[in-house]
């Protein structure tokens, strides 16, 4: 008598990526946004610059040593971020706590040198000058990103010691780390426009 060969079963359901889609949407809100104000920026400073007036006050500077180490701080974070979604992909809880305990302190040390070269630069904001205005209010802008970007982590984070996520459902993780790379890239860009050039 012949036994009847049982079909494989069924692979299992991929859900949905929703958290990724939204985190893309909201991501791409936030890059307008600051693509608007550092348009604006360069439009002011051009026209001020063009008009043979100085585009900076005279009582204020911009240090380059805090924007450097800003700049390699959040590089770093970048390959810690990644190493948390690749982790995760491997079920490799331990790195990946490790991962995104480590790109958490990277973006302390980043607000931490953000704070400090508020205190350096010496922009009166109590004047009319626009070029005070607008760097101030993008570089806060971006520093609250990052306080965005570091807060989506601390959730993802907690959902994995929960045990939410897995190899085969890992996107909160791909989603805060996608966050976080736009928050580096929008940071790249401030970088070139404000502090290099100035």
């Amino acid at each position: 008598m012949a036994v009847p060969i049982a079909a494989a079963p069924a692979p299992p359901v991929t859900r949905p990526r929703v958290l990724v889609v939204a985190t893309g949407f909201v991501t791409a809100a936030c890059t307008m946004y600051f693509l608007g104000l550092i348009g604006m920026y360069l439009s002011l400073r051009s026209a001020a610059i063009s008009g043979r007036e100085a585009w900076f006050p005279e009582a204020a500077k911009v240090p380059l040593t805090q924007p450097n180490v800003m700049m390699f701080t959040l590089l770093l974070s970048v390959v810690t971020v990644q190493w948390a979604v690749s982790a995760i992909k491997h079920d490799d809880r331990v790195n990946t706590y490790l991962a995104l305990g480590v790109t958490l302190l990277l973006g302390f040390a980043y607000v931490n040198m953000a704070a400090y070269l508020y205190t350096v630069m010496g922009f009166d904001l109590s004047s009319t000058s626009k070029s005070a205005v607008l760097v101030y209010a993008i570089t806060a802008s971006h520093l609250v990103m990052v306080l965005g970007a570091m807060a989506f982590v601390v959730l993802m984070a907690f959902r994995a010691l929960g045990g939410q996520f897995t190899s085969r459902q890992h996107d909160g993780i791909s989603a805060a780390a996608l966050f976080w790379h736009a928050s580096v890239l929008v940071f790249f860009v401030i970088y070139l426009v404000i502090y290099i050039t100035k």
